[in-house]
């Protein structure tokens, strides 16, 4: 380097001025990078998914409360969120009372996806008619949806949002939905109506999420569909079964108050039946595939030793998906069964891995399902039957569901019937327990008017009369037959009753000891 410019090099580069100037540029270029990574490892991701919904740590499910037409990341909720949620933009703050559906809006399985679209459709139908075709009755009607999660999971989450939500401006008022008979459902109705929230079941039959003489554990908790006990009494007025040549098969797995009360009321309808349960074990996700298939092949082969023509089944639909599988491939092809059940047949109807050939082989299914679009609609030879229900009613129904979406809704598996009637079961509480002059009831109000409907303040539901007793359960309810039929479709087959028979036209349960 020529001697000049070392001179140069000293003067101007390594005087303090210059040192301090360098610095400054260092300083610049390194911290911004630096400060901007900084601030990107402390700040914490965003989780949310829409007002009042986000995601948990540790999972990807959007989990809360929302109104506005959120769809919970589920496409085949979008048009039915969307509804709603246009519905609810017309209604004006302090003039609605807000009902909350809960449910699994993100359950992975094929079935309970379809079902959960069939309840929010009949929520909102049934919403719609409140707000539109009820002579300007008050209060309006908001409808949200609560995700509690994938096998209900996350039910404290949102049950904890729902409590926080019964000032203003949301209003709630009372949780329609919650409608599977497990673990999770039984702690978070009993946390709604621990908190003075006022609950309508629709799809939970389980005898020990109820109240009755002497336990009292959900006040405020009312119910559209029966109980296992009283499906379990309707199937044996219609099948009159010979429990000499009968066997219970039975799920042996803890904490599903479905399969454990539907077993314990079979077992009732089989004193005397020379055979032992025959057992299997589904897995702790009772809608995984799990090894169950293998235990239905063992057990078929039993069967075939017995005497039995009819085999009562006391679980969930994938097991009992599994089992007709099984029997249909049995040895003893010569013989017919007879396969009787719960409501968790009303499943198999949309069960892409049921073996409609299985059908054929001389084996028929039935199960007491909770509706069915038959159910009062007249044909030859079937009459409708004078109490318990009405076609009007269910033409209202018709009516209304063709507005919840663009395609026909799909009423063979009776989830749209049935969340239909518990949003009319809502609704009515409500404005029954609203004061003249007041914009909405008082909370507690609306979880002490279960004992007064009955008679003629009976819900006119699309599924049958909806005629409470003093402890919220319905008294008599029509309990559909459903057979499934050669090619998988669920047939009608007849009204079955609780009591052996319609209700009187007063539709007044009696006194309870």
């Amino acid at each position: 380097m020529p001697q000049g410019a070392g001179g140069l090099l000293n003067r101007y580069l390594y005087t303090p001025r210059q040192r301090f100037f360098a610095a400054l540029i260092a300083l610049v270029v390194i911290g911004v990078p630096l400060g901007w990574a900084v601030k990107t490892w402390t700040t914490p991701e965003n989780r949310s998914c829409a007002a009042g919904v986000s995601r948990p740590e540790g999972s990807d499910e959007c989990i809360g409360v929302n109104g506005d037409g959120f769809a919970f990341r589920v496409p085949e909720l979008a048009e039915a969120a969307a509804l709603i949620g246009r519905e609810n933009a017309t209604l004006k703050p302090g003039t609605y009372a807000t009902v909350a559906v809960l449910l699994p809006l993100t359950a992975p399985d094929p079935g309970m996806r379809v079902k959960v679209l069939h309840e929010v459709q009949g929520a909102y139908a049934r919403q719609y008619r409140a707000n539109h075709e009820s002579n300007s009755e008050t209060p309006k009607i908001r409808l949200v949806l609560a995700n509690t999660g994938r096998n209900n999971a996350r039910w404290a989450t949102t049950v904890d949002q729902l409590k926080a939500m019964t000032g203003a401006p949301h209003q709630l008022r009372a949780v329609t939905g919650v409608a599977t008979s497990s673990t999770e459902v039984r702690q978070a109705v009993g946390a709604l109506t621990g908190a003075g929230i006022a609950v309508v079941g629709t799809t939970i039959t389980a005898d020990d999420i109820a109240n009755g003489p002497g336990h009292n554990g959900y006040p405020g908790l009312a119910r559209v569909s029966p109980t296992n006990s009283d499906e379990a009494k309707a199937l044996a007025h219609f099948g009159r079964v010979d429990a000499a040549k009968a066997l219970l098969v039975q799920d042996t797995r803890n904490g599903d108050h479905y399969t454990d009360t539907l077993k314990s009321a079979f077992s009732a309808s089989l004193k005397g039946a020379p055979y032992e349960p025959q057992l299997f074990t589904s897995p702790p996700d009772p809608t995984d595939e799990g090894t169950t298939a293998n235990t239905f092949r063992q057990i078929t082969h039993l069967i075939c030793d017995t005497r039995a023509e009819t085999v009562f089944f006391a679980g969930r639909h994938t097991q009992l998906r599994q089992f007709i599988n099984a029997l249909g491939a049995r040895g003893c092809q010569e013989r017919r069964f007879t396969i009787l059940t719960g409501d968790e047949g009303s499943y198999l109807g949309a069960d892409a891995k049921l073996d409609r050939q299985a059908l054929k082989n001389r084996l028929t299914v039935r199960y007491a399902s909770l509706a069915h679009p038959d159910a009062w609609r007249p044909a030859p030879g079937r009459p409708v039957p004078a109490t318990g229900g009405s076609t009007v009613a269910y033409d209202t129904f018709l009516t209304d569901i063709a507005r919840a979406a663009k395609a026909p809704v799909a009423l063979a598996d009776g989830q749209a019937i049935v969340a239909y009637d518990a949003m009319a079961t809502a609704v009515h509480a409500i404005r029954q327990a609203t004061p003249e002059g007041a914009a909405v009831p008082e909370l507690a109000d609306v979880a002490t008017q279960w004992p007064q409907v009955k008679g003629s303040l009976r819900v006119q539901g699309a599924s049958g009369w909806i005629c409470l007793d003093n402890f919220g359960n319905p008294y008599n309810k029509a309990v559909p037959i459903v057979e499934l039929a050669q090619d998988g479709s669920q047939r009608f087959v007849t009204i079955a009753w609780p009591e052996g028979a319609p209700p009187a036209a007063s539709c007044l349960p009696p006194h309870q000891g």
